[in-house]
């Protein structure tokens, strides 16, 4: 997994997308997978991706071996009588998202915040996993 990005390999991303949602383009499934920032500091990872207008009530989020699974529903609340639409790219229906985190975790003392559309998911990192700075002792 890269967390850096390369401006080199920039076109390659969109690619990429175009192969996650393929499941969901070829069933003629309405479900998308959002977009997510993931990064750290020194005790936690962390994940945010941007779910407006989804009620948070309707978000499911669990980890398992390391692995981040961010799943929901995402509800129409009206639609044009005529459906005489010009464009209509506003996602509805389901989104289901797995993340593989860069480390070891600790999933059972995870928080999830919903604030202004955006979910941010707060991971503390296992023990093993924080950098250990060990006193070097010169003898004399």
């Amino acid at each position: 997994m890269k967390l850096i990005k390369h401006p080199w390999f920039e076109d390659w991303e969109d690619l990429d997308k175009v192969f996650t949602d393929l499941p969901a383009m070829v069933s003629g499934n309405k479900s998308f997978v959002p977009a997510i920032d993931l990064y750290q500091n020194k005790d936690n990872v962390i994940v945010e991706t941007p779910l407006p207008g989804i009620d948070p009530e309707k978000v499911d989020v669990s980890i398992e071996n390391d692995v981040l699974t961010i799943k929901g529903q995402s509800e129409q609340k009206k639609e044009v009588e005529e459906k005489d639409y010009y464009r209509k790219e506003v996602r509805t229906g389901s989104f289901y998202r797995n993340i593989a985190l860069p480390t070891h975790v600790l999933g059972d003392k995870a928080e999830a915040q919903y604030e202004n559309g955006i979910l941010k998911i707060t991971i503390p990192k296992a023990p093993e996993a924080k950098p250990k700075t060990i006193k070097v002792k010169a003898k004399k």
